[in-house]
């Protein structure tokens, strides 16, 4: 296999020093270093995302694609596939930071109302000895101050594995969406039903007896439609879900653009037909009048493109010559057209 081009390593310096990439501008890199844009070079694209994780798969590094949870943006970073010990010595931070990450995330991933959320005072209150084992924390590390703890969770979102919500909560980051899906997995934390990732901040089955969770962008995609119906795919329960104005106008210009484009080329033939039928019903009187001016420009056309001839101007003449005339009588002009006549008949 080739080795990598320049163009593959900017893409991985880019992730690396960063951090989590917006979809939309990990894109524009791509789109910057090879010229090709993603909506018409789509094959290419993933073709150089498949030829850069086989070259990381040798270092035990993965780049992926996830899904932010709480507004369904998507995200690109490299994460590491082993969690061994000596993986964990690359990290910045300290254990009782990483003890304390870990009780955030339990906190939020743990909650039975999937809002994936804590507010800053359950975050602070969270106690370390409860998290880990003695042997993990030093007895001199245990009582975590509170001034140490909002200075932890400040780094944390800083580096995105936890983010601020809009309410004011502490939700998980990009990193964490990122890293810990194999995490997430081992620990049993509910699934979506639609695409069977980590449900962390998804709506609830109505039925108290269900436990179906959905992400709401996955709601969007299996309820906007108005031919579906909307009920549980697990218990059949009817669910609760109100397509938003944008939606519907959203589905509409689908169904639009999808539509063929015959019913335009029948309204043009129909309106051609009606041009037609008025000309038709147009008064015979105009009708005559129109044709005798095209037949004259017809024939003031045809004389001026043939050369002149004597026989013409012969014709001319005795046409002169025979001409009505006014009841003056005949004038000089006619007078001399009658002689001129006469003499080209001697």
């Amino acid at each position: 296999m080739a080795p990598l081009s320049w163009r593959h390593h900017t893409l991985i310096q880019a992730v690396l020093s960063r951090g989590p990439l917006k979809e939309n501008e990990f894109q524009s890199i791509f789109s910057d270093v090879t010229g090709k844009t993603i909506d018409s070079h789509k094959q290419l694209f993933n073709d150089y995302l498949r030829k850069i994780n086989m070259e990381l798969s040798y270092v035990q590094f993965e780049l992926r694609a996830c899904r932010n949870q709480y507004d369904g943006s998507v995200y690109y970073g490299v994460i590491n596939t082993v969690a061994d010990e000596q993986s964990k010595l690359g990290t910045k931070y300290t254990i009782p930071q990483i003890a304390f990450y870990k009780g955030v995330i339990e906190a939020i991933v743990h909650d039975t109302t999937a809002q994936g959320t804590i507010s800053n005072i359950e975050a602070l209150n969270i106690r370390l000895e409860n998290q880990s084992s003695s042997s993990e924390i030093p007895p001199a590390l245990r009582n975590f101050t509170m001034s140490q703890k909002e200075k932890a969770i400040h780094e944390f979102i800083q580096d995105q594995w936890l983010c601020a919500t809009s309410d004011g909560n502490i939700g998980l980051g990009a990193r964490s969406f990122l890293d810990l899906r194999s995490w997430f997995h081992n620990n049993e934390v509910p699934h979506c039903d639609v695409c069977n990732e980590a449900a962390i901040k998804a709506d609830l089955c109505p039925n108290e007896n269900c436990s179906v969770r959905i992400h709401k962008y996955c709601l969007k995609a299996k309820f906007s439609l108005r031919r579906n119906e909307k009920v549980c795919p697990g218990c059949g329960t009817q669910w609760p879900y109100v397509v938003t104005k944008a939606e519907a106008v959203e589905e509409e210009e689908t169904e639009d653009h999808q539509q063929p484009a015959e019913p335009l080329r029948r309204k043009k033939s129909r309106g051609s037909k009606q041009v037609q039928d008025d000309a038709s019903n147009e008064p015979s009187s105009r009708r005559l009048k129109r044709s005798g001016n095209n037949e004259n420009e017809g024939v003031a056309s045809q004389s001026q493109s043939q050369p002149s001839t004597q026989s013409s101007r012969k014709a001319k003449l005795e046409k002169l010559a025979a001409g009505e005339v006014d009841n003056a009588g005949p004038g000089p002009s006619t007078r001399r057209a009658t002689r001129t006549s006469a003499r080209l008949h001697r």
